[in-house]
Protein backbone atom coordinates (compact mmCIF):
# COMPACT_ATOMS: atom_id res chain seq x y z
CA UNK A 1 0.00 0.00 0.00
CA UNK A 2 1.23 3.72 -0.82
CA UNK A 3 2.23 5.03 2.07
CA UNK A 4 0.31 8.61 2.05
CA UNK A 5 -2.84 7.11 1.19
CA UNK A 6 -5.86 8.37 3.21
CA UNK A 7 -8.07 5.49 3.40
CA UNK A 8 -8.82 3.54 6.19
CA UNK A 9 -7.60 -0.07 6.42
CA UNK A 10 -11.35 -1.01 5.85
CA UNK A 11 -11.50 1.14 2.99
CA UNK A 12 -8.61 -0.28 1.59
CA UNK A 13 -9.81 -3.93 2.02
CA UNK A 14 -13.23 -2.85 0.24
CA UNK A 15 -11.21 -2.07 -2.93
CA UNK A 16 -8.99 -5.13 -2.65
CA UNK A 17 -12.35 -6.92 -2.49
CA UNK A 18 -13.43 -5.10 -5.42
CA UNK A 19 -10.70 -6.09 -7.27
CA UNK A 20 -10.66 -9.70 -6.30
CA UNK A 21 -14.16 -10.05 -7.30
CA UNK A 22 -13.21 -8.11 -10.93
CA UNK A 23 -10.94 -10.97 -11.28
CA UNK A 24 -12.80 -14.56 -10.51
CA UNK A 25 -15.66 -12.38 -12.37
CA UNK A 26 -13.89 -12.99 -15.71
CA UNK A 27 -14.73 -16.18 -17.48
CA UNK A 28 -11.73 -17.03 -20.30
CA UNK A 29 -8.31 -16.51 -20.42
CA UNK A 30 -9.09 -13.95 -23.28
CA UNK A 31 -11.34 -12.48 -20.66
CA UNK A 32 -8.50 -12.19 -17.85
CA UNK A 33 -5.22 -11.18 -20.81
CA UNK A 34 -7.87 -8.25 -21.71
CA UNK A 35 -8.30 -7.26 -18.25
CA UNK A 36 -4.75 -7.35 -17.27
CA UNK A 37 -3.31 -5.59 -19.61
CA UNK A 38 -6.03 -2.68 -19.30
CA UNK A 39 -5.09 -2.88 -15.74
CA UNK A 40 -1.54 -2.97 -15.33
CA UNK A 41 1.52 -1.43 -17.23
CA UNK A 42 3.31 -3.93 -19.76
CA UNK A 43 5.89 -4.06 -17.02
CA UNK A 44 4.04 -4.89 -14.09
CA UNK A 45 1.98 -7.61 -16.53
CA UNK A 46 5.43 -9.47 -17.38
CA UNK A 47 6.16 -9.24 -13.38
CA UNK A 48 3.19 -11.03 -12.68
CA UNK A 49 4.12 -13.40 -15.97
CA UNK A 50 7.65 -14.00 -14.59
CA UNK A 51 6.47 -14.59 -11.11
CA UNK A 52 4.31 -17.26 -12.13
CA UNK A 53 6.73 -19.09 -14.22
CA UNK A 54 9.28 -18.72 -11.48
CA UNK A 55 6.50 -21.08 -9.53
CA UNK A 56 6.30 -23.36 -12.43
CA UNK A 57 9.91 -23.95 -12.45
CA UNK A 58 10.16 -24.19 -9.05
CA UNK A 59 7.82 -26.51 -8.67
CA UNK A 60 9.99 -28.83 -11.67
CA UNK A 61 12.72 -28.57 -8.94
CA UNK A 62 15.01 -26.35 -11.19
CA UNK A 63 17.78 -24.34 -9.05
CA UNK A 64 17.49 -20.83 -8.70
CA UNK A 65 20.39 -20.22 -11.21
CA UNK A 66 18.83 -22.00 -13.53
CA UNK A 67 15.56 -20.33 -13.47
CA UNK A 68 17.34 -16.99 -13.38
CA UNK A 69 19.20 -18.18 -16.68
CA UNK A 70 16.36 -19.41 -18.34
CA UNK A 71 14.08 -15.98 -17.34
CA UNK A 72 16.50 -13.16 -16.32
CA UNK A 73 13.95 -13.03 -13.35
CA UNK A 74 16.56 -11.96 -10.17
CA UNK A 75 17.61 -14.65 -7.84
CA UNK A 76 16.20 -12.51 -5.20
CA UNK A 77 13.22 -12.45 -7.02
CA UNK A 78 12.96 -16.75 -7.08
CA UNK A 79 14.09 -16.57 -3.33
CA UNK A 80 11.09 -14.25 -2.98
CA UNK A 81 8.75 -16.32 -4.74
CA UNK A 82 10.07 -19.89 -3.27
CA UNK A 83 9.46 -18.30 0.26
CA UNK A 84 5.80 -17.30 -0.89
CA UNK A 85 5.24 -21.25 -2.61
CA UNK A 86 6.23 -22.83 0.71
CA UNK A 87 5.06 -20.00 3.39
CA UNK A 88 2.61 -17.60 1.86
CA UNK A 89 -0.92 -17.53 2.03
CA UNK A 90 -1.57 -20.40 -0.22
CA UNK A 91 -2.63 -19.11 -3.31
CA UNK A 92 -0.24 -20.26 -5.11
CA UNK A 93 -1.14 -23.71 -4.20
CA UNK A 94 -4.70 -22.87 -4.89
CA UNK A 95 -3.74 -22.27 -8.55
CA UNK A 96 -1.12 -24.74 -8.94
CA UNK A 97 -3.69 -27.36 -7.87
CA UNK A 98 -6.81 -25.99 -10.39
CA UNK A 99 -4.44 -25.11 -13.12
CA UNK A 100 -2.67 -28.80 -13.29
CA UNK A 101 -6.18 -30.74 -12.29
CA UNK A 102 -7.36 -28.77 -15.69
CA UNK A 103 -4.59 -29.68 -17.90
Amino acid sequence: MKPNRNESERQQQRAEDALFEALISLESVDECRNFLKDLCTPAELQALVDRWQVVEYLEQGLPYRRIHELTGVSVTTIGRVARFLADGFGGYQTAIERTHHSH
